[in-house]
């Protein structure tokens, strides 16, 4: 068995985590007594009640309503910063993390507030963790392209402190081809491109994610694995895959994690990569994904430390600083003590 103190200790990045998607209820539960917002739950036991989800929509009804509590600059940089400490502990040293502006902006609250907030956050997790964080722009996919390429223009003041933009919410009946003019525009900026496809969406999803939109990373992709040919594809491309374990039981894309294909996509030669999603909803953060299929499927030393090398390999992280974070990750697991 893994000791769980190495994986905690194992340096990591993460590529998949929704910050609107690290809200506590107890810290939903603050924010809304600090900005007199009345909320549907009353208390944070019934908010945990309420995480019994059949489907993807059924998360979404509750994470947008979640949402309604971060109404100021300050809200957004609490959430961010307890996601980082979090994060710290279980040897995160680098983050991509998503942000929904629609889910925002929609509500009231400029694009400005929201960015401003997580801005100062993540100078605070440079300066007391040593941890570099890029932001990710994520677009609402049940939105029409029109209200992604407004969003995208509201971030144009801002573009050089966002590493990418990326697609989220609802996927079924909403193809990534939806969107191929504002992945265009935004690949045009010099941003990265990601997007969600394959988790309920079939592999013609993932077809268009890399078709259409031109991704340079996949989140998600589980159901990739239905077509051998696609497989083979992301294999001899390299095309990262962005994958979270807890996400995909509590959404029911596999029905136990003993089912989970993580190792599968490794034995074919799929760069695959731990994360947690949605952690404040799923039910644990990136070391208890770790934890999770290192018990559920028999994961030993080596395919932990493989996870952790292409979590480096697929960020959007210069050469140099990739080089760095691999070097220290071999010298942990050099002094790290045997199984």
């Amino acid at each position: 068995m893994i000791d769980s103190d190495f994986i905690a200790g194992l340096p990591k990045a993460e590529l998949h985590l929704h910050i609107e998607g690290s809200l506590e209820p107890e810290l939903m539960f603050a924010l809304a007594k600090r900005n007199g917002i009345a909320i549907p739950f009353a208390s944070v036991e019934d908010v945990r009640a309420a995480y019994n989800f059949s489907r993807l929509q059924d998360f979404l009804d509750i994470y947008y309503a979640g949402a309604d509590v971060l109404r100021e600059a300050r809200d957004f940089h609490d959430l961010a910063a307890a996601y980082f400490d979090r994060a710290a502990a279980d040897g995160v040293v680098h983050a991509e993390i998503m942000f929904d502006p629609q889910t925002h902006t929609a509500r009231g609250v400029a694009f400005e507030t929201v960015i401003t907030g997580l801005l100062s956050a993540i100078d605070e997790a440079k300066a007391k963790h040593g941890m570099s964080v890029q932001l990710i722009l994520s677009f609402l996919r049940h939105l029409d392209e029109a209200d992604a390429i407004a969003t995208l223009d509201a971030a144009r003041p801002w573009v050089d402190r966002i590493g990418a933009v990326g697609l989220d919410s609802s996927e079924l009946g909403h193809p990534p081809e939806k969107f191929a003019r504002v992945f265009a525009q935004a690949r045009a900026l010099g941003l990265k491109l990601v997007a969600h496809a394959g988790e309920e969406g079939p592999p013609e999803y993932v077809y268009q994610a890399l078709d259409l939109l031109g991704v340079d990373r996949l989140d998600h992709g589980n159901r990739s694995l239905e077509d051998p040919l696609l497989v083979t594809r992301l294999a001899r491309s390299g095309m990262t895959l962005t994958v979270c374990p807890l996400s995909n039981l509590k959404l029911c894309v596999v029905d136990d994690m003993t089912a989970h294909p993580i190792d599968r996509m490794l034995r074919e030669g799929l760069r695959a990569t731990v994360n947690s999603d949605d952690p404040a909803y799923f039910g644990g953060y990136i070391a208890d994904n770790y934890r999770a299929i290192a018990a559920a499927r028999g994961l030993g030393r080596d395919d932990l430390v493989t996870l952790a090398r292409n979590s480096f390999l697929g960020s959007f992280l210069p050469d140099a600083a990739v080089t760095a974070h691999l070097a220290r990750l071999d010298a942990y697991v050099a002094q790290a003590p045997a199984e």
